[in-house]
This record gives C-alpha cells, sequence and structure tokens, in this order.
C-alpha cells in the first residue's frame, strides 16, 4: 500500500463517528471506508427523487489548489477547458488527456480569487496530482492537495435550495456552475451549485474540524443522511460516467460524453491533436450510451451487448435497478452506428434473454432539469 492511500485510510471520513450515530454501515471504496447506507437504502433513494433531499459526505473526492502567476498557462497546457474563460466564482467541467488524447481523470475547475480549486473523483486524486505537480518547479505554479484537511458534503434533492438556505443566506442567487465563498458560524466554507444524482443540489467544501457541526445542522434543516449504495443508483440514473467503471485510460475522451468538459477553440494542450481529429472525422467509433432494459434483475459489468441481428455491438459498464422507471438501467459503450436512442438491443446470458433499447442520458431528468 503506497504512502499516499495509508494516509487516506488512516485519516478515513472525518464524519465517520457521525455516520455510525446515524446508523450507517460501512464499505471500502477507492481506499476509503464510506457509509454503503443508513440501514434503509429505498428510503435513502427516495427522499432525494421524491421527498426534501439527502445529504452526502462526498469528502473522499480529491481537493486540490492550484495557484501562481502561471497557474492559468500552465493548466490550459495540461487540461481540454479553456481555463481564461471561467470566471472567478464559477466552475467548469475539463478533463486530463494523455497525448493520445484519452482519460487521465475527470474533474471540476472552480476559480477563486486566489487561482484554482481542482476537484476529483478519489480513484484519480493521485493520478490529478502527480501530473500537476510535474511542473511546480517551471515557474509560478503552486499546488496544495487539501484533501485531508477538508471535508465536502453534498446536498441533493427538490428542496436542495431550501434547505440549503436555511444554513447559508447566499444560496438564492448561486448560479447553475455558480460558487461562493462564504461563513456559517464563523468558519469560512465554500458552497457550489452543482448535481450529482439529475436532481438540483448544493456542494459545501469546510475544513475537516467543522465537517461533523455541518452535517448535523444539516440533517436539522430538513436533509436525510444518504450513502454510497443509494448514490450509485442516482448517478447511474443521471447518466453520470465514473472513472474505473465508465470511463479510464483506455478511453478517448470524446467516447465519454464529457463533451462540455472540451474546448475546441483554446491554443495547444495535452492530447489536443487527438481529440480535435476524432472531431474532425465525424465521430468516434464507440460512445457511451444508456441502456433501458427490460428486467428487474442485477446485469453485472462487462455483459456482452448484442444487436437485432445477434452480433455483439458492445458492452455494459455500469448497471442498477432503477425504482423511478421500473426496470433495470445501464451505461455501457456501443458501436456509434448501434447507438441512436430507440435501438434495439439484447443481453444473452445462459438462464435468459434480456431484451431493451437504447435510450437518451440522463435516464431520469430530475429537478436540476427544471429548477
Amino acid at each position: 500500500m503506497s504512502e499516499a492511500t495509508e494516509q487516506l485510510r488512516s485519516n478515513s471520513l472525518a464524519l465517520e463517528p457521525v455516520h455510525s450515530l446515524y446508523g450507517a454501515n460501512f464499505r471500502d471504496e477507492d481506499s476509503w471506508r464510506v457509509p454503503a447506507n443508513y440501514n434503509d437504502t429505498e428510503a435513502e433513494y427516495r427522499v432525494v427523487r421524491e421527498g426534501s433531499g439527502g445529504v452526502i459526505d462526498l469528502s473522499p473526492r480529491g481537493r486540490i489548489i492550484v495557484s501562481g502567476a502561471e497557474a492559468v498557462m500552465f493548466l490550459n497546457g495540461l487540461i481540454s477547458n479553456d481555463m481564461k474563460t471561467l470566471a472567478e466564482n464559477h466552475w467548469m467541467p475539463a478533463v486530463f488527456p494523455t497525448v493520445q488524447g484519452r482519460i487521465i481523470a475527470a474533474v471540476r475547475v472552480l476559480r477563486t480569487a486566489d487561482g484554482f480549486l481542482l476537484d476529483t473523483e478519489s480513484q484519480t486524486h493521485q493520478s490529478v496530482l502527480k501530473t500537476i505537480e510535474r511542473f511546480t518547479l517551471a515557474g509560478d505554479f503552486r499546488v496544495t492537495d487539501v484533501t485531508t484537511t477538508t471535508a465536502m458534503l453534498t446536498v441533493q434533492g427538490r428542496a436542495a435550495r431550501q434547505i440549503v438556505g436555511a444554513v447559508v443566506a447566499d444560496v438564492p442567487n448561486l448560479d447553475r456552475d455558480g460558487a461562493v465563498e462564504s461563513h456559517w458560524r464563523d468558519m469560512k466554507l465554500t458552497l457550489l451549485r452543482a448535481t450529482h444524482t439529475a436532481e438540483d443540489g448544493f456542494d459545501f467544501i469546510v475544513p475537516t474540524d467543522n465537517a461533523t457541526a455541518l452535517w448535523d445542522t444539516l440533517v436539522e434543516a430538513g436533509a436525510r443522511p444518504v450513502g454510497y449504495d443509494a448514490l450509485e443508483t442516482l448517478r447511474i440514473e443521471a447518466g453520470i460516467a465514473r472513472y474505473g467503471h465508465d470511463m479510464d485510460e483506455t478511453n478517448v475522451v470524446t467516447e465519454t460524453n464529457l463533451d462540455d468538459a472540451v474546448s475546441y477553440t483554446k491554443g495547444c494542450y495535452i492530447g489536443q491533436e487527438i481529440i480535435i481529429r476524432i472531431r474532425h472525422r465525424g465521430h468516434v467509433a464507440k460512445k457511451l450510451t444508456g441502456l433501458a432494459l427490460d428486467t428487474r434483475k442485477p446485469v453485472e459489468p462487462a455483459t456482452p451487448v448484442r444487436g437485432a441481428a445477434g452480433n455483439e455491438i458492445g458492452r455494459v459498464t455500469s448497471a442498477t435497478f432503477s425504482p423511478t422507471i421500473g426496470k433495470t438501467v445501464a451505461l455501457g459503450y456501443l458501436r456509434y452506428e448501434q447507438a441512436a436512442a430507440g435501438t434495439e438491443v439484447r443481453i444473452v446470458r445462459a438462464d435468459e434473454e434480456i431484451e431493451g433499447k437504447v435510450s437518451e442520458l440522463p435516464f431520469v431528468r430530475g429537478s436540476w432539469y427544471s429548477s
């Protein structure tokens, strides 16, 4: 086990004691011990989709601050989106590509008064850190990893704005890609408006020592604790790809529906030539796609997907039973010419043949799309 992994395990979740107080059952995920559920996964799902809202501990995600006079120049040479166009107190998605245009990590970049905050999945935290740390001696470009000194909580659901507004006064004026530096109980915090579920949502980044008090306050304001079992169903319904499951370093950026994470007008960056060439060619050979399957049973990752003629046209990457739709939904890569919504597909297993159709993403268009 690496030193970095040992550090994450030793810190674990800052909120583990309070999770236990709320009855959490834990499991290991990407070197962290996370709350799988609070004894009722279905109710946790429903409170996000149909109720007031849920609070989820996203502290395992990596948080890295990049600052310095040359931060824009260095970041623009490493990632796919254009930092010059990112306004202060706003965020945008971006990708760290390899020279072959393949994905090292998908990130969210927030521009603050002092520089940039990179938010990345826990599995790609160290990859991002190593990629940007190589340039710290090349100029005025400073990197600070704040993953273990901060915590990240999110409130997701139809009433997320009301719940968060009861805690932080700045919520009513926050744009969909907006952020604000605010205060709560004399504590500085960063608040971003963002979805992880297709429902309206707000992320808090706070010092680790203040995380438990904030969690309790959000619960008192009406948020119900939600674990990672429900979150997995919610994120698949939302069509959100997850690194290590639906994308990795074998995938070209443009295969993964991360179109908003790519600028086609900015200057040179690592992997740009391949990404631009694919765009001018017309399309990729395969595409991350939604599948609505006529079953309620689990479907395993890597399960082959067949077309109407019986030939293999792709594979499943993630799947879950959707309580909202009433059937199993999946993400997977299909050949581009077979990826149009409505295309009939089949999954053949030893004991059965499952029919289905290609579906537009997201499967569930929650309050994020109507707010």
